[in-house]
């Protein structure tokens, strides 16, 4: 019975020494595999966190010109509301010249007390576009020119601000010449400031602005008020004027 029991336990130990040592542990292929795909994920993880670091980055500077333009144009709207409260640098003779040009041309407006000048866009420009090319508005600002030429009105400035309702651009087209409102505001106010420039005025006494749709002058509630917030407005401005950072007398020395 003994050497029965001895003959098995010498069999079991002899099937134990036969089996190959790891197979109870995860085949060396799959633990290479596993090893290789740990290393590729971790490199992936640096890579992302690379990422995160340059877009938190990236959205920190964004963040910060959002916030410059913001100011920018909490300074800009400061400076045009000011500009509404001037008082005119108009001589008589000029003011009266142009309040003469306003009951010729209903279309055009002047303000004798600020000295500013108002043209609906509409007038001005066809639907979406920056060109000037409407006879009336051609013939309104040939004598805007005149006048501005002549007397003491020879020696003021003149800055061409241009202004938009509030629907956003749609047509493709448009989009393409004008991304946004602020684009076509400031474009259609250097259309009007070059056409003023080939009627004579120099170069020099000239500025132009755009505010998109951020100074209207009615709420835009239908298309009626819409059609009076989108208009050119041209300030008359003292040479020592100084307006949106724009200094003409720089231009001048």
């Amino acid at each position: 019975m003994f050497a029965t029991a001895r003959t098995s336990t010498l069999v079991l130990l002899a099937l134990a020494l036969s089996i190959p040592a790891g197979c109870n542990l995860v085949p060396q292929q799959t633990l290479r595999q596993s090893q290789i795909r740990a290393m590729q994920l971790a490199g992936q993880n640096r890579q992302l966190n690379q990422h995160n670091v340059a877009l938190k980055s990236n959205l920190d500077v964004s963040n910060q010109r959002l916030t410059n333009i913001q100011s920018e144009r909490s300074l800009l709207q400061q400076r045009y509301v000011n500009l509404l409260k001037q008082q005119s640098p108009l001589s008589p003779e000029a003011t009266r010249r142009l309040q003469a040009l306003k009951k010729r041309y209903p279309l055009f407006q002047f303000d004798p007390q600020s000295g500013v000048s108002r043209i609906g866009e509409d007038i001005l420009f066809q639907s979406g576009s920056a060109v000037v090319n409407n006879k009336t508005a051609a013939t309104i600002l040939k004598e805007f020119a005149a006048i501005m030429n002549q007397g003491d009105a020879k020696d003021l400035n003149i800055l061409v601000v241009g202004h938009t309702d509030d629907r956003r651009i749609a047509k493709a087209n448009t989009r393409s010449k004008h991304a946004t409102n602020w684009h076509l505001s400031t474009n259609r106010a250097n259309a009007v400031l070059v056409s003023l420039e080939t009627l004579g005025i120099d170069q020099s006494r000239l500025g132009a602005a755009g505010y998109g749709a951020n100074q209207p002058l009615v709420a835009n509630s239908n298309d009626t008020s819409r059609q009076q917030n989108r208009r050119v407005e041209i300030f008359v401005l003292p040479v020592d004027a100084v307006v949106a950072q724009w200094n003409p007398d720089i231009n001048r020395q």
